[in-house]
């Protein structure tokens, strides 16, 4: 069972800037896909960014351009970062893994954007 523990959320003006991790309780070698997913008050869970083992990355319209994803699997962990954040990037962001058989999901941190 693999724990994820996001962390970097807070509240930030418009234009600003964030880093989020998503930490791993085990390997990620052996986990080919990661993502972020983010949920606004109201609304449905979306994807927000994926990456690969690869390296290979996939970004929502929404927030190409100003988001980047990466991964360090030697430390076990996930990043997000975030520029030039805008209100209606406020939302609560997820981590999650693809493993073999199970799919795996962070607590959430909050991310608000706002003056």
């Amino acid at each position: 069972q693999v724990q994820l523990v996001e962390s970097g959320g807070g509240l930030v003006q418009p234009g600003g800037s964030l880093r989020l991790s998503c930490a791993a309780s085990e390997s990620t070698f052996s986990i080919n896909t990661m993502a972020w997913y983010r949920q606004a008050p109201g609304k449905q869970r979306e994807l927000v960014a994926v990456i690969r083992n690869s390296g290979a990355t996939n970004y929502a319209d929404s927030v190409k351009g100003r988001f980047t994803i990466s991964r360090d699997n030697t430390k076990n962990t996930m990043y997000l970062q975030m520029n030039s954040l805008k209100p209606e990037d406020t939302a609560v962001y997820y981590c999650n893994a693809l493993g073999s058989t199970t799919i795996y999901w962070g607590q959430g941190t909050q991310v608000t954007v706002s003056s």
